[in-house]
Parts: structure tokens; C-alpha cells; sequence
């Protein structure tokens, strides 16, 4: 009997010491995945505060929770068991997935650019497409619908990037190392960039205290903070330019189609003579002017062909739907 226990406890310490191992590979595959997305992250963080800019301060935080909400369930519900199946059966997919992404990135940055340089022009592509701007409350709803769209292709790059740098993990280790790095990131960025959004209303708090340091730090924090949140939201702008024309350059390559590649990384060390610093900002330069040709064409065609497309669909789906009730 005494036998029989010991080696029953011996079955429970080897199980216990082979779990311990499992979430140890688990935080390191975690880690290591977490750290080759990290670029893409920061790009995040800088494209979300452009979409709460402009709005009361009371809605400020709902709508920064309402996109983290959004980006979380992208990611643990659509993304991570897409990025495992499609690495399992369909690995040929993802490039062109992602390609698609970059296409949406790259029509967001263009359309944003219009909006600062043509106003009128912007405002007419706005109405071609169906944004309400004169109800607060469907403005919102379509910020934060936009927002999470474009949250959602930032989310599959960094997924796909982590993805790629844990190849030797196991089904089971790749799975809860995605999950811990989905988790994490949604609340790493969207806890920054809540505090980046408050942060006016923390110097406001501040500017009260009866200290003269703290009175002076947040008279400094309001000062500040205005012109902090529309440099991030033109920051984010040339990030979503930036990430979506690399997205399509490097998926070009894979696919034999390198032309526009080798051209930039030519006029990158060019332009460079020798500084790897210059060499990678000429580098990023020239991908974000690819990202607004592409996202400059793309306009056109979205407020001509694909928004037409769309209202008639929806069209005919209402219609079917009323004629399916009143059977």
C-alpha cells in the first residue's frame, strides 16, 4: 500500500514537473513571439488615439473600452483559431490575407491625408460612402467600427508575425502562446493609449493640488496634451501608410514580384551613404509613399464601385428580410 503511494505520488511530481515545463515553454514561445511583434504593436498604439480625437470628454474612455473589447474578440475568437487552422492546412493563404489588410491600411491613410489636404474632397468621399456626420451618436458608432476594422488587420499581422517566430512550438504551446500574446497586447496598448486620452483631464486633477510642483505639471499636461493627441493621430496616419505598404511589398516578394522592393531598398542605401539609421527611415519613407499611391487609387474606387455595391446589397438583404417577416 505504502508502495502504491509512493509511486502514485511520483506519477503526480513527474505530471507537476512536466506542467511546470509546459508553461515555462509557454512564457518563453509567449515572450518570444510577443517581442518579433513589437513593432507592429507600437504602430497600434499610435494609430487609436486618432480615432477618440474630436469627441466630449465623457465618451473618451467608453469608446477606447468599446475598441479594446472589439480587438480582443477579434483576436481570441476570429484571428487565433484562424492563424491556426490556416498554418495548418492553408499556409499559402496568409500572405494574400494579409495583402488584403495592407490594402485597407493603406485606403485608411490615404483618406485620412485627403482630409487634411482637401476638406471638401474628403467631406464628399465621406458622404459617398455612407458616413453620418451630423448624428453624434452614429459618428461614434462608425468611428469605433472603423476603428476596430482597422485594429483587427494591425491584430492579424501581429499575430501572423508571432505565429512565424514560434515554428517549433507544439499545436497546443503555439495556441496558448498566441492567447497570452493577444491578451497582453490589447491590454498593454489600449491601457496606454486610455492614458494617453486622460491624460488632460489627470493635469486638469493636477493643476488643483495645493503643491506647486504637481500645479505646475499638470498646467504643463493640459498645455501639452491637445497638440500631443493630433501629432499621435498624424503619427498614426503615416503608421498606417508605413505597416500597409510594407505589408504589400514583402507579399509581393513572396510572390517573385520584387521589383518595387529592390527599387526602395536601392534608393534607401543610396540615399543612405552607409548610416543604417538613415537607411532604414528613407527605407520606411518610401513604403509609406507606396502606401498613399496605393490608398490614393483605392479611393476612387471605394466611394464609386464598392460603396455602391454595398448599399445595393444591403438593399436587397433588407428586402429579403422584410418580405421573409411578412410571410
Amino acid at each position: 500500500m505504502a508502495t502504491g503511494l509512493i509511486a502514485l505520488l511520483d506519477d503526480v511530481a513527474a505530471i507537476a514537473k512536466l506542467a511546470a515545463a509546459s508553461l515555462d515553454d509557454v512564457g518563453v514561445q509567449a515572450m518570444k513571439a510577443g517581442t518579433k511583434a513589437a513593432g507592429v504593436v507600437i504602430d497600434d498604439t499610435a494609430v487609436t488615439p486618432r480615432y477618440v480625437v474630436g469627441f466630449a470628454a465623457e465618451r473618451e474612455l467608453p469608446i477606447v473600452g468599446k475598441i479594446a473589447m472589439g480587438s480582443l474578440r477579434n483576436k481570441l475568437f476570429i484571428l487565433l483559431p484562424a492563424a491556426m487552422l490556416l498554418s495548418a492546412f492553408l499556409p499559402w493563404s496568409i500572405t494574400p490575407i494579409l495583402m488584403c489588410g495592407g490594402l485597407y491600411l493603406c485606403y485608411e491613410g490615404a483618406e485620412k491625408l485627403l482630409e487634411a489636404v482637401l476638406p471638401k474632397a474628403a467631406h464628399d468621399h465621406e458622404q459617398a460612402v455612407g458616413l453620418d456626420l451630423q448624428n453624434p451618436r452614429h459618428l461614434e458608432d462608425q468611428k469605433v467600427a472603423g476603428a476596430i476594422r482597422t485594429d483587427f488587420i494591425l491584430s492579424a499581422e501581429i499575430m501572423a508575425i508571432a505565429l512565424a517566430s514560434i515554428p517549433e512550438a507544439g499545436f497546443l504551446s503555439q495556441l496558448v502562446s498566441l492567447a497570452v500574446v493577444a491578451v497582453g497586447i490589447t491590454v498593454g496598448v489600449y491601457g496606454v493609449v486610455a492614458l494617453i486620452v486622460k491624460a488632460d483631464d489627470m493635469g486638469v486633477a493636477l493643476a488643483a493640488s495645493s503643491l506647486s510642483g504637481l500645479r505646475m505639471c499638470g498646467r504643463g499636461l493640459v498645455h501639452v496634451m491637445p497638440g500631443l493627441l493630433r501629432t499621435l493621430a498624424g503619427i498614426g496616419t503615416v503608421a498606417m501608410l508605413w505597416v500597409g505598404g510594407g505589408i504589400l511589398v514583402h507579399g509581393l516578394e513572396s510572390f517573385g514580384v520584387d521589383v518595387i522592393g529592390h527599387a526602395i531598398d536601392h534608393l534607401a542605401n543610396a540615399l543612405s551613404a552607409g548610416q543604417e539609421l538613415v537607411a532604414w527611415f528613407v527605407n520606411a519613407l518610401l513604403t509609406g509613399v507606396f502606401g498613399v499611391v496605393l490608398g490614393a487609387l483605392l479611393i476612387p474606387v471605394v466611394s464609386g464601385v464598392v460603396a455602391p455595391l454595398w448599399r445595393r446589397l444591403a438593399a436587397l438583404r433588407n428586402r429579403t428580410g422584410a418580405a421573409g417577416s411578412g410571410g
